[in-house]
């Protein structure tokens, strides 16, 4: 069996619909398939690659590191056809056509220049960009949505190709006028006070939740957490002295020149994070992302 057969076998979408609800009855009823059907799309996989794919533990289905290989090798695939369907579609129409997703911070800070360059340079390409937190990027990735993502979110180096799109640093802000509990001098100063932070699977709060915990600081040490799940209204907030945050530099320099926020200067935190561009692991078309990379670069 080739790599042209696997991708478009029918029983790889039995596997990953397995994989999404580990349990075979649910599955079974997505696909519209009997539970003996999708047993045997199981069998026939484990026969062809002559391994077991799933194992059950304490009564649980859970992959094996064989299935685990596979569903990583079967989302690609079928990622690479979704883009490769895309393409053929398009074929009258320009090759220079992107699909493509991006953080907030990048979206609104990093990207426009660049994407700009690139319109002009392809006046009739289609540009198509979604603005999502990390997470959310790599599901639209998995689902063949969108073709790469620009994202300063963390992400599983075991599913994804990636290269370095910029290293950032990251501050600690709040209003000029600000009324702290406690001068701060360092991140445990800060405890009293309110956190604003962006939503759960936003980079944003990826990175402060894993700088505060190299301190054994936790989010629920701060007084109080307003979550917020746009970086608009984020920083507003900030700036109207709700609370202190940490966000990117490119992202508060300018309202810091202006006057609408400060940084806080803490001796114990001096953080910088990478963006990243990613794009599935093993993609056939890793060449035309690292050609993209170096147009949109900047």
């Amino acid at each position: 069996m080739n790599w042209g057969e696997r991708m478009l076998d029918f029983r790889i979408d039995t596997f990953l619909e397995v994989c999404r609800f580990m349990n075979y009855t649910r599955a079974a009823q997505e696909l519209n398939l009997t539970q003996p059907a999708v047993s045997q799309h199981i069998r026939w996989l484990e026969e062809q690659y002559q391994a077991k794919l799933f194992c059950y533990e304490n009564k649980q289905l859970s992959l094996t590191k064989s299935g685990e290989l596979l569903r990583s090798a079967a989302i690609t695939m079928k990622q690479d056809e979704t883009y490769l369907r895309r393409k053929i579609r398009q074929i009258r129409q320009t090759e220079n056509d992107l699909s493509f997703g991006v953080t907030p911070t990048v979206g609104m800070y990093l990207i426009p220049g660049p994407l700009a360059e690139y319109q002009k340079k392809y006046p009739d390409a289609q540009i198509s960009m979604q603005v999502e937190n990390s997470q959310q990027l790599c599901e639209r990735l998995d689902a063949g949505e969108i073709d790469f993502a620009i994202l300063e979110g963390y992400f599983r180096k075991t599913d994804y190709d990636s290269l370095l799109y910029k290293t950032e640093r990251y501050v600690g802000v709040c209003a000029p006028d600000y009324p702290f509990v406690k001068k701060p001098r360092q991140i445990s100063d800060l405890l009293g006070e309110t956190l604003i932070v962006r939503e759960s699977g936003s980079g944003n709060r990826e990175i402060i939740t894993r700088s505060l915990s190299r301190q054994n600081l936790d989010l629920s040490d701060f007084h109080s957490v307003f979550e917020v799940g746009d970086m608009n209204v984020c920083k507003q907030m900030l700036i109207k002295g709700c609370g202190i945050g940490f966000l990117y530099e490119a992202a508060v320099k300018d309202d810091i020149k202006r006057g609408r926020l400060r940084e806080m200067e803490l001796c114990d935190f001096q953080e910088s994070h990478d963006i990243t561009m990613i794009w599935r692991k093993g993609s056939i078309f890793s060449d035309r992302y690292r050609s993209l990379y170096e147009q949109l670069k900047g």
